[in-house]
């Protein structure tokens, strides 16, 4: 049981911990108030909700310190929560004990940030910040969570745009090298990641039965502090086989034979390729076009990962089934839907005979491209 102890003028409240020694919970002006807190202390401890004030008076700044020796999380991730951290919101609130970050503290932390940064920033630094907040909580430092349903955006994001077949062959127009014009062609006919087309193998590419394997362990390319390295996709269902249409098969094999290198898609030497290169010079002048030169734009804004947006759009458009969609692209169907649903070689077919149909509307009769080779390393 807690008992009071009177300290010159002022009143502590005292409680023994479950190793034997004694801590302190609170200190008061009058005896009376410290003996109400007394009886609040018995029964929290009786219910075992009794939070000690103590764990929460080290600051943000000593419990991330903390929650970092046990919390597992891959290169990219931890990438990210050090930069939101060393940015964001160990300067604001690093100093600060756990129990005196209050919500109106964080709400106004939270509009700042909105006037510098664009909602899906502050969304993913409010997501570390309240997950650290919320660990605190688990772990009995903190009685709540201050950033619990704080709202971030106040607008729904803008519809992403998507390409039509026709559109896609004039942003592959615009694209001077042989395998680049496959590697946005092959995005958009197979809905791959980013990283799963760059970091896609020589060896897993199955061409002869028109598969491209996604591995589960090195299936990826990531980037992460400005090093590209292998490793797995996103998730668990990302591991899988990716059905090709013939014309596709093709194309595939040519940049093959155009090259020896590791990666089906590399850098002009041969290396890995880096997103914000492509991007820079290859992707955005061919969607976004050139005014200077007369140029229009095509999709103006448009991303590389919006292929992967257009290859779903096509495949709701053939009335492909749900699950077969979601295999193709890497995705789970939740519940029962993803339990009893699944995917035949009859869907695979279909899937592909569809895509052939879409290329061959926009290439009728037209002859295969002869092959360029690429520059060794």
């Amino acid at each position: 049981m807690a008992w009071v102890e009177q300290r010159g003028t002022r009143h502590r409240v005292r409680f023994r911990l479950p190793d034997g020694t004694v801590g302190t919970d609170s200190s008061h002006p009058t005896k009376a108030a410290a003996e109400l807190r007394c009886k609040q202390v018995d029964i929290d401890q009786a219910t075992d909700t009794y939070l000690d004030p103590a764990t929460g008076r080290i600051t943000l700044a000593e419990w991330v310190s903390i929650w970092e020796q046990g919390h597992i999380a891959g290169p990219a991730k931890r990438a990210a929560y050090d930069s939101h951290l060393r940015n964001h919101i160990l300067p604001r609130f690093g100093r600060a004990p756990l129990t005196q970050i209050n919500r109106h503290a964080v709400k106004v932390f939270v509009k700042r940030l909105k006037t510098d940064l664009a909602d899906s920033s502050v969304a993913s630094i409010m997501s570390l910040f309240s997950m650290l907040m919320r660990e605190a909580v688990a772990d009995r430092r903190t009685g709540y969570n201050p950033c619990h349903n704080i709202k971030v955006t106040t607008t729904r994001p803008p519809e992403r745009p998507h390409a039509t077949p026709a559109q896609i062959d004039r942003i592959t127009a615009r694209i001077p090298r042989f395998d680049e014009q496959v590697l946005v062609t092959t995005a958009a006919y197979t809905g791959m990641r980013w990283g799963e087309l760059t970091g896609l193998a020589r060896a897993n590419t199955h061409l002869d039965t028109g598969v491209l394997q996604v591995d589960p362990d090195v299936g990826a390319l990531h980037e992460v502090r400005g090093k590209l390295y292998l490793g797995p996709p996103k998730t668990a269902e990302s591991a899988r086989q990716v059905h090709l249409p013939p014309f596709l098969t093709d194309l595939i094999r040519q940049v093959l034979s155009g090259h020896d290198h590791d990666q089906v898609f590399t850098g002009a030497h041969g290396g890995f390729l880096r997103r914000s290169n492509f991007n820079r010079r290859t992707w955005a002048p061919a969607v976004n076009g050139a005014p200077e030169h007369h140029q229009p734009p095509i999709l103006a804004g448009m991303h590389f990962h919006d292929l992967r947006h257009t290859h779903k759009t096509w495949l709701i458009e053939d009335d492909i089934p749900e699950i077969a969609q979601a295999k193709r692209l890497g995705h789970r169907v939740p519940g029962v839907r993803g339990i009893y649903s699944h995917v035949t070689p009859a869907m695979q077919q279909r899937i592909t005979q569809a895509l052939q149909h879409r290329w061959e509307a926009t290439h009728p009769q037209q002859p295969a491209p002869a092959v360029r080779r690429l520059r060794a390393a």
